[in-house]
């Protein structure tokens, strides 16, 4: 298992969904999405998360069990500049 860091990006697989969010793994590692913190709720064009879909997401709080996450791209952009970092 990975140590999550908060605003770190990584790249999940859906392995549950609910009314209220996303199950997701990397690496053995577990995380959550919640509902709003998916295009999908903003955008009614976009489809909900499904299992086995592959998602990009930034880790919003390390410390939560389970780790909560984001999939909104606002999200990533904000950790990015948090880090410093440039995107890929």
């Amino acid at each position: 298992m990975t140590k999550l860091r908060n605003h770190q990006e990584l790249d999940v697989l859906v392995v549950a969904v609910a009314p209220v969010g996303a199950q997701v793994e990397s690496d053995g590692t577990q995380g959550f999405i919640d509902q709003v913190k998916h295009a999908s709720w903003w955008d009614e064009s976009i489809a909900p998360p499904q299992i086995g879909d592959e998602l990009h997401v930034v880790v919003l709080n390390a410390d939560r069990e389970p780790p909560r996450f984001s999939a909104l791209q606002r999200d990533i952009d904000v950790a990015r500049r948090l880090r410093g970092a440039t995107p890929p």
